[in-house]
């Protein structure tokens, strides 16, 4: 697959040096936010990445070619255009590069990229799981899965919160990876600090968790860590007054034979819309909160390497 990636200048001269540097996913532009929000975001995270002593790496699939590290241009095409382009994860990587194509990156193929790059640290807004429903429907991400393949520590405000968290955490655990509770005894709910989840582990500072990443990948474990990171107490939407506008979206979903790919970008459009625009402030300071604190992770990483 590495014949297939291009690492952009600054990220093969950062990679090469050993120095800090953050993997981000498209997914998040293209299909996560309404423009201009999502291209705002994606530049503002970059600067918070840039400021946090590290090097981002924006990851896409660019005209067939596996790209980690964009430039203003591409950032700006993929947030226009949106949902034109395909939404890929792991298993559309060979159609997109084939077909040679644009794809968004999802959660998984990000880590996958990432971990092909040499990229240790990845910042998100919130990871995949299982769906609600999932006895019957069987929707289930494939973050999971790829959180048992890739080398990559995931910066992430919990799971979305559209998703049933018992069961994404239930299996996470069956899957053997690491859910480190960020500062917290409690995995996040996306737009909500609480979820009443416990998390199995726990790490206070950055060095802290750059610690069980190394410790875990030299041992020989592989797979990804999860590190739960609570969005900032002041863009929270409790849980309380969440639940219900979700549970409604997810009606309206269903009622619209909404699902697959297009489920996720609905939830989140409709959350936004009956919040008045709230939901998506909040995503967009959970996202920037996750890439403060990736910066964080990978300079204390390459620290320890």
């Amino acid at each position: 697959m590495t014949a297939h990636l291009d690492l952009s200048p600054e990220v093969a001269a950062a990679l090469r040096a050993g120095k800090p540097v953050v993997a981000l996913e498209s997914t998040i532009i293209a299909h996560g936010m309404p423009f201009p929000q999502n291209l705002a975001m994606a530049r503002e995270v970059e600067t918070v990445i840039r400021g946090g002593g590290a090097v981002p790496a924006t990851i896409a699939i660019v005209r067939g070619r596996m790209k980690a590290g964009l430039d203003d241009a591409v950032l700006e095409d993929f947030a226009r255009r949106g949902a034109e382009i395909i939404k890929a994860s792991t298993r559309d990587l060979g159609f997109v590069v084939a077909r040679g194509i644009d794809g968004a990156t999802t959660v998984a193929s990000t880590m996958r990229i990432a971990a092909l790059a040499g990229i240790a640290v990845f910042a998100t807004g919130g990871i995949g799981g299982v769906h609600r429903g999932a006895e019957k429907t069987f929707d289930i991400s494939n973050d999971l899965h790829e959180m048992t393949r890739s080398n990559v520590a995931v910066v992430t405000a919990g799971a979305k919160s559209i998703l049933d968290l018992a069961l994404t955490l239930e299996a996470l655990e069956t899957r053997g990876v690491p859910v480190i509770g960020f500062g917290t005894d409690e995995f996040p709910a996306f737009y909500s600090r609480s979820s009443g989840l416990s998390v199995p582990m726990r790490g206070d500072t950055a060095k802290e968790v750059a610690g069980i990443m190394r410790a875990k990948w030299e041992m020989g474990l592989s797979g990804g860590v999860v590190v739960a990171n609570p969005i900032p107490r002041e863009f929270e939407i409790s849980a309380s007054e969440i639940g219900p506008l979700i549970g409604a979206a997810i009606g309206d979903a269903a009622a619209k034979g909404i699902e697959g790919k297009a489920l996720t970008p609905f939830l989140l459009a409709r959350v936004a819309e009956v919040t008045e625009g709230r939901s998506l402030a909040a995503n967009i300071a959970l996202v920037e909160n996750n890439a403060r604190l990736a910066a964080e992770i990978a300079v204390a990483y390459a620290g320890l390497s």
